[in-house]
């Protein structure tokens, strides 16, 4: 679990890509400062963690790139100590990017293997999500509803019903929408029936997938 002066470095040169790229959010930026990304990588991919890319991470899944975790982030807006339902804990590091930011993150992730290992690694880093899940993402966490604000780190063909029923008046929900290339979609809910509805541009995820436990 080694963090050096060299991969402070590299953080720092990514940060600033990040920036080059739009990212303004403070909040955002510091956090992917301080997160050792090469930790969530198999060691064979240490040497390019701190690249803007997307990299396997096993269980046919992927690690985001920085970008696409720093956009969502941003999109959703994080205050101190918000409630953030995470759809897709993957490695872990969005999950650590949104408790450095002061959420109090609850995640779901329905591959067993990623389940285990994120487990067991975030606490190592001193990363303390409020709840790690086992199971299927389209469902949520109704028990521990409503959400400041919900993101989905997987493709989806449509918005998932119980997501959007978990979500505070007021609250956000970061989804990439669409089958083979995503449509970023954020919305905000208005009241109890209202959503108001905003589109980001083209992302490509792994597909969200139901009932797959």
């Amino acid at each position: 679990m080694r963090d050096t002066a060299k991969h402070q470095g590299l953080r720092n040169q990514l940060v600033t890509v990040l920036q080059q790229k739009g990212i303004t959010d403070r909040n955002v930026l510091e956090a992917i400062k301080k997160i050792p990304r090469h930790l969530f990588l198999n060691s064979g991919f240490e040497d390019f963690a701190y690249q803007d890319k997307a990299f396997p991470i096993g269980a046919g899944q992927t690690i985001s790139q920085p970008y696409t975790v720093a956009f969502q982030s941003e999109l959703l807006q994080v205050k101190k100590d918000d409630k953030v339902l995470e759809i897709g804990t993957g490695s872990g590091y969005q999950t650590a990017v949104l408790c450095m930011m002061g959420a109090k993150v609850y995640s779901v992730e329905r591959q067993n293997e990623l389940f285990k290992s994120t487990s067991l690694l975030l606490p190592k880093l001193g990363i303390r999500p409020k709840q790690l899940s086992f199971g299927d993402g389209y469902k949520g966490l109704p028990n521990f509803a409503p959400f400041d604000s919900i993101i989905v780190t997987a493709g989806a063909p449509f918005i998932p019903q119980p997501l959007m029923a978990q979500l505070k008046i007021g609250g956000r929900l970061v989804i990439p929408l669409g089958e083979d290339v995503q449509v970023m979609t954020l919305l905000i809910r208005k009241n109890e029936t209202q959503f108001e509805k905003h589109e980001f541009g083209d992302f490509r995820f792994v597909p969200l997938l139901e009932d797959k436990n």
